[in-house]
């Protein structure tokens, strides 16, 4: 039974960057939330004060809502469900789902979680998807709930896909382009419109559960795609001496394209497009149908990496001996987020080629010392670029626009720099003494 007041009891199962964004912003509008994490280093962090995330305005609106007595943090679902004399109405499933060898998705996480709620569930609950999962999955949370809820309390499974981007993942929470929300009955479309009532200004899309599971993985194979593109345009003006920030232009102004996405660079990374792009190929397979196009721009973002790598070596023509500074670590920047970042594979194949690799990162520096080993890590850019016989821009971070270019060239060994990310402008570079590189610009 749905409970007859504005606010609503919401249990989040996870705390990653999908569950803590989501569990801090839902009791910013107003909702009473629990998040729940198996790992008791992460809750015992929490209960600190202390994010084992960054992301920007996120530890503001946790400390915020903690101390208004809307935000709490439990260790198991049971206490999570029923936490000080309230009762989840919601419960959002919010675990990782990390690629498995084959490119499908791994369950598991999801499975565990719909076990336990079916298990501590006391009356009518909204069980909400919250991952990214293939198409389907809420048919198997519904069997499993089924299977292990031997009290037979009533429930229904819903999907509600998240849009967050990594970096303005608070903002984008509270001011969506749309909600989605797949529903099985009246009664969960009642329960997702009084959780979403107070974003007033938003959209809200009441579909099918399928429909909602499938709007996610097609939303980011789609952005992935624009991304793949624009980098295969930047190649050919690359080879034709035509300008990709003149193309890329003229494309964005073209209501039907729009700008978003269409800056070229060294590749996507980070958890959702490339595990996303790939889980999407394999269920479209799993199906029957060959969607080749998503193969395609995931093989034109694995070789993008691989540009930067050229571009040295047509520089300093052989690497062995030679030290290469790289500025930026993380995917993208307003993130401590290594997962599928760039760097990883430009690190690893720059050491193949016997090179030296000094790194600086404004804020991921600790979770790249977990994936990148046999590198210097700097404290500074200028730490860094001292004594570099070339440098890289890998990460487009708002510091890194702000260099002293004067003192970099007193530090650095030769003047090279090549720009991943086509942040700065190549004439002022030039004429600075600078020999600059960057992504299909003449």
């Amino acid at each position: 039974m749905i409970k007859n007041s504005d606010k609503v009891d919401i249990c989040i199962v996870g705390t990653g960057y999908v569950g803590l964004v989501s569990g801090a912003c839902l009791a910013e509008i107003g909702h009473r939330v629990v998040c729940v994490d198996s790992d008791d280093k992460k809750i015992n962090l929490l209960k600190k004060g202390i994010m084992p995330i960054y992301e920007d305005g996120l530890k503001e609106i946790v400390h915020k809502n903690v101390k208004k007595k809307r935000l709490f943090f439990a260790k198991s679902i049971k206490e999570g469900l029923h936490h000080k004399g309230h009762r989840a109405e919601a419960v959002f499933i919010a675990v990782g789902t990390p690629p498995r060898p084959d490119g499908s998705a791994d369950l598991s996480a999801i499975e565990k979680v719909a076990e336990e709620v079916a298990k501590n569930m006391s009356d009518y609950t909204v069980i909400i998807e919250k991952s990214t999962v293939p198409v389907e999955t809420c048919r198997w949370i519904e069997k499993t709930v089924t299977r292990f809820n031997k009290k037979h309390i009533p429930f229904d499974v819903a999907s509600n896909p998240e849009f967050l981007r990594e970096g303005s993942a608070v903002s984008d929470f509270l001011n969506p382009d749309r909600v989605v929300a797949g529903v099985p009955s009246k009664q969960a479309e009642f329960l997702f419109k009084k959780i979403y009532k107070p974003m007033k200004h938003s959209q809200i899309i009441i579909t099918d559960v399928k429909s909602a599971e499938l709007i996610k993985h097609a939303s980011n194979s789609f952005l992935s795609t624009k991304i793949s593109f624009i980098n295969a345009v930047a190649n050919v003006c690359e080879k034709t001496g035509a300008n990709i920030d003149d193309v890329a232009k003229g494309m964005g102004l073209d209501k039907r394209i729009g700008s978003s996405f269409l800056k070229a660079g060294i590749g996507f990374g980070g958890f959702c497009f490339p595990k996303d792009l790939e889980a999407f190929y394999w269920l479209s397979a799993q199906k029957g149908y060959n969607f080749e196009l998503l193969k395609n721009v995931q093989d034109i973002n694995e070789s993008q990496k691989m540009w930067i790598v050229k571009k040295i070596e047509e520089e300093l023509w052989n690497l062995k001996g030679k030290t290469i500074a790289l500025l930026g670590l993380a995917f993208k920047p307003n993130t401590d987020d290594m997962r599928f970042a760039p760097s990883i594979d430009i690190i690893n194949a720059l050491k193949k080629l016997g090179a030296k690799v000094k790194a600086y990162d404004p804020v991921s520096m600790e979770n790249a010392k977990k994936v990148i080993k046999g590198i210097e890590f700097s404290k500074n850019p200028y730490q860094c670029l001292k004594n570099a016989d070339c440098a890289c821009l890998i990460t487009e971070w708002d510091e890194f626009k702000k260099l002293d270019f004067k003192k970099v060239l007193m530090l650095i060994k030769h003047p090279i720099l090549i720009d991943g990310r086509n942040l700065y402008d190549p004439a002022k570079m030039r004429r600075m003494g600078f020999t600059y590189k960057s992504l299909g610009r003449p």
